[in-house]
C-alpha cells in the first residue's frame, strides 16, 4: 500500500444516518471553485423534510469547532444550500487535503448526531485519531515552497506526485517527497506564461482550438487541454478527458509551452477546483441546460455560477471575457467582480454600449465585420467571410466563438496581424476542429458531421445549415441512455429544425446506461411523429456507423445530410473518408 492509500483509508468515521438523509464522499478541492477560491474539502449532502439552515448552521458551528481544535484557525467553513440539499465544505493548508477530508467527515459526525438525536463519539479522540493523519500527511517542505513562490509572484502547481513552480519554458517540477528548500531554488529561472481558461455548454472547445491556432501564428509554441487531449505544438501528450486540472497541470508543465490555452469542463471545476490562480484571460462562452443534478447544480442558474468560478482563477488585472447575447451570461455577471471584455453579435446591446461609454475593452460584429473597442477607439480587425468556422456568417454561434477568442487573444497581448492570420488559418474540418460541422462530399450531396449534443448546440447547428439549398434532408439522432425522456425529446424537437424528410434514429450500444436496446430510438421516433413527420420518414439503425451507412447510401446530387454523432466518431469519419 503506497503512501496515498494508506491516507486515503488511514480513518473511518462513521455518521448518524437516516432515510431522510444521504451523504456523497467528501472529496478534496485543489484550487478556486464553485464555493470560494481555496483549497480544502467538500461534502454534498441530500435531506428531505429538514431545515436547510439548520443543516448549514450546525455545519458552521461543527466545522468550526473542528478547525479551531486541529490549529486551523486561520481556516474557514462555507456551506451553499441548493434544492433538496446542502454543499459543505472546509478549507485547509494545501499539503493536509486528505485529513481536510477527514476533518469535513468529522464535523458531520457531530452535524448528524444533532440533527438526529443520536449520541455522538467523544471529540477529544476524533481530533487526536485526526492529528495523527495530519502528521503523516504534513509536508513542511511543500508549504515551504508555496510561500516562497507567492512571494516571488510565481505559480506553483501541486498534486499527490509531482510540484512545480512557474509553467511551460519558465517551470521546473520536483517529485512531491523529494522538494527543494527555497534557497535551494534557481528563481530567476522560473515564470509564469500567458493562458487562458475556457468554459462554457457550447463553444468551448472551439474556441480553445481557435485560440490555440492564433497563438501558434504569434510564433509562440503554444498547448491545449480539451475533453479530447493535451497537446503541445503538434505533439499529443495523452488522449482522453482533460478538461480538469490534472490535464492543465500536465500542459503547464510542458518545458516547451510558451502560451497556454485550457479548456475547463463543469465536472472538473466541481470536482477538484481549478489549478491555478495566475490565468490572464478566461470565457464563459454561454450557459445552457446540461449536465444538470449533480454536485448540486440543479438548474440553469446554478450552472451559471459553476463556470463562473474561472473569475476567481484569474491573476490580477485578468480579463473576463463574456457573451452579452446569452441572458444567464449577463444575470451572473452582475454577481461577480471582475475586469469584464464583453462581446456580441450586437454592437447595441446594452453591454456594448455601456462597455464602449465606459472605457472598457469589448469585441463585437460591426456590419459583417468583428470589431474590437480598446477603450478608445475602434479598430476592424476581420470580415467574417475570411474566418472559414462562421461559413461566411451562416454559424453565428462560431461568430460568437471567434468574438470571444479574439477577447482572449487580446488579453494575452498576441498581435492583430498574428490574430488575423490565425482566424483565416482555422479551417472547420477533422485537422482542425474535428466533430464541429465538418463538410463532406458524397455522391454529389453534401454531408456535414458535428457532435453536438443537447438543444442549445444543436439548434446552433440547424439554424447555420437552415438556409442551405437542399432537394432533401437527412439527419442522424441519437443519445445516451442516462438522459432523461424528456431530454430525448427536446432533443429531437430540436433537431427538427433542420426541416428533415427523413430521420435516422440511431441506438448506442455502449451508453444504454440501464435502458433497453430499442428504448432511445422509440423516443425519437415517437417526438418526431408528435411533432408532425409520418413514421415513413424514420429509419432505425443499430449503431451510428450502421446510421451514417444507411444515410450515405440514399443521398442523391443535391441533398443534404447532418449526421450528430455521440459515439463511432472516428468509425463514421473513416467511412466518410473511404467514400
Amino acid at each position: 500500500m503506497d503512501r496515498i492509500e494508506q491516507l486515503e483509508t488511514a480513518l473511518t468515521i462513521v455518521s448518524a444516518t437516516s432515510d431522510l438523509i444521504r451523504v456523497e464522499d467528501a472529496r478534496r478541492l485543489t484550487g478556486p471553485g464553485l464555493l470560494w477560491n481555496r483549497p480544502g474539502a467538500v461534502m454534498d449532502v441530500f435531506f428531505d423534510r429538514l431545515e436547510p439552515e439548520r443543516v448549514t448552521s450546525l455545519w458552521m458551528h461543527h466545522a468550526r469547532r473542528v478547525l479551531d481544535a486541529l490549529g486551523w484557525r486561520e481556516e474557514a467553513a462555507v456551506t451553499r444550500i441548493f434544492t433538496g440539499g446542502a454543499n459543505l465544505a472546509l478549507s485547509a493548508p494545501m499539503d493536509q487535503l486528505y485529513s481536510a477530508i477527514f476533518a469535513a467527515q468529522t464535523a458531520w459526525h457531530f452535524c448528524a448526531a444533532e440533527l438526529l438525536g443520536e449520541q455522538p463519539d467523544d471529540f477529544d479522540r476524533m481530533i487526536f485519531d485526526l492529528r495523527g493523519v495530519m502528521e503523516t500527511e504534513a509536508n513542511p517542505a511543500l508549504i515551504a515552497l508555496i510561500r516562497a513562490a507567492e512571494e516571488h509572484g510565481i505559480d506553483i502547481l501541486c498534486d499527490d506526485d509531482a510540484v512545480s513552480i512557474g509553467h511551460g519554458t519558465g517551470s521546473r517540477t520536483w517529485p512531491v517527497d523529494a522538494l527543494p528548500a527555497p534557497d535551494q531554488v534557481d528563481w530567476a529561472a522560473l515564470h509564469d506564461i500567458p493562458m487562458a481558461f475556457i468554459t462554457g455548454t457550447n463553444g468551448k472547445t472551439t474556441t480553445t482550438r481557435l485560440l490555440e491556432a492564433i497563438a501558434r501564428a504569434s510564433g509562440k509554441t503554444a498547448g491545449l487541454t480539451s475533453t479530447e487531449f493535451v497537446r503541445v505544438g503538434d505533439e499529443i501528450l495523452d488522449r482522453g478527458d482533460y478538461s480538469g486540472p490534472g490535464g492543465a497541470r500536465m500542459l503547464l508543465r510542458d518545458p516547451r509551452l510558451e502560451i497556454a490555452c485550457l479548456e475547463v469542463a463543469r465536472g472538473g471545476i466541481l470536482r477538484r477546483g481549478l489549478p491555478t490562480r495566475a490565468a490572464r484571460a478566461a470565457v464563459v462562452t454561454n450557459v445552457a441546460n446540461d449536465h444538470l443534478g449533480q454536485y448540486g447544480v440543479n438548474t440553469v442558474p446554478e450552472l451559471a455560477q459553476a463556470k463562473f468560478a474561472v473569475h476567481r482563477a484569474l491573476a490580477p488585472g485578468g480579463v473576463l471575457a463574456l457573451n452579452a447575447d446569452d441572458a444567464f451570461v449577463r444575470a451572473e455577471a452582475a454577481r461577480t467582480e471582475a475586469n469584464i471584455w464583453w462581446f456580441s453579435l450586437d454592437p447595441e446591446r446594452a453591454e456594448i454600449r455601456a462597455a464602449r461609454t465606459a472605457g472598457q475593452p469589448c469585441t463585437y460584429l460591426r456590419g459583417e465585420t468583428l470589431a474590437f473597442f480598446d477603450g478608445t477607439a475602434e479598430q476592424d480587425i476581420l470580415a467574417v467571410a475570411d474566418v472559414p468556422i462562421t461559413m461566411n456568417g451562416a454559424a453565428r454561434y462560431n461568430v460568437l466563438n471567434a468574438l470571444a477568442a479574439l477577447c482572449l487573444a487580446l488579453a494575452m497581448d498576441i498581435p492583430v496581424a498574428a490574430i488575423r492570420q490565425g482566424l483565416r488559418n482555422f479551417r472547420p474540418d477533422p485537422i482542425d476542429n474535428p466533430g464541429r460541422c465538418n463538410e463532406f462530399a458524397h455522391n454529389g450531396a453534401r454531408v456535414f458531421v458535428d457532435f453536438a449534443h443537447n438543444p442549445h448546440s444543436i439548434a446552433a447547428v440547424c439554424e447555420a445549415l437552415a438556409n442551405l439549398p437542399a432537394k432533401r434532408r437527412f439527419i442522424m439522432l441519437s443519445h445516451a441512455g442516462d438522459r432523461s425522456d424528456q431530454d430525448i425529446r427536446d432533443v429531437t424537437t430540436t433537431a427538427l429544425g433542420f426541416q428533415p424528410d427523413v430521420v435516422v434514429a440511431a441506438e448506442l450500444p455502449d451508453y444504454l446506461r440501464g435502458r433497453q436496446l430499442g428504448e432511445i430510438p422509440a423516443l425519437i421516433e415517437q417526438a418526431a411523429t408528435g411533432a408532425g413527420l409520418a413514421k415513413t420518414q424514420i429509419q432505425r439503425a443499430d449503431s451510428p456507423t450502421d446510421a451514417a451507412r444507411m444515410i450515405l447510401d440514399q443521398v442523391n446530387p443535391g441533398d443534404l445530410a447532418l449526421l450528430l454523432v455521440l459515439s463511432e466518431r472516428d468509425r463514421v469519419f473513416a467511412l466518410l473518408e473511404d467514400r
